[in-house]
């Protein structure tokens, strides 16, 4: 939960052979947060360590809607800048609260995130959402290569059986890579 937690636990993943990395950073009170000084420590720790490791931090719809909050991290540069940034397709809900994405805020993160040169990590848990990526590959907002993060076994969306992800994983677009 603590800053460096986060960073140790992030090191024994990349020892244990994970190469990429999504952040979430938490305040004192331990509420999510969006701040970029939090990040940009975490991101500091885990690169002193571990620079080959790919840092994706989220752009989570699930406390902030303000785009400035939600894209703050965005901004971060130079040695800190993050290599991906999560772009939820679709506004969806968790078993106590919803995270809301709307169109023109998928939009402005998806923009911001092309303009500063991160990568998105498209996160899915349905068709509708591979359907958004693909609106937004045509309207020029994304581009090859895509990365899906594919989320599935919430009670509120696809369920975590071979045959979703199989049917899911076929409807990407050829040549994505995924995580599952």
């Amino acid at each position: 939960v603590t800053e460096n937690e986060i960073i140790d636990d992030a090191i024994k993943c990349v020892s244990a052979g994970a190469s990429i990395l999504h952040i979430h950073t938490r305040d004192k009170d331990q509420q999510p947060t969006y701040k970029a000084g939090s990040y940009a420590k975490i991101i500091e720790g885990i690169r002193n360590v571990c620079p080959e490791a790919v840092i994706c931090v989220t752009t989570s719809g699930r406390k902030y809607q303000e785009f400035e909050k939600r894209s703050e991290v965005l901004d971060l540069d130079g040695f800190f800048k993050p290599d991906m940034a999560s772009l939820t397709l679709r506004s969806l809900n968790f078993p106590k609260h919803a995270s809301i994405n709307e169109p023109k805020m998928i939009v402005r993160l998806a923009e911001k995130m092309r303009l500063k040169g991160i990568m998105p990590e498209l996160e899915i848990l349905d068709t509708g959402m591979v359907n958004t990526a693909k609106y937004l590959s045509r309207h020029g907002y994304i581009y090859p290569p895509f990365y899906f993060n594919i989320i599935l076994g919430s009670i509120y969306s696809t369920q975590a059986r071979v045959s979703d992800l199989s049917y899911l994983v076929n409807q990407l677009p050829n040549g994505a890579l995924w995580a599952g």
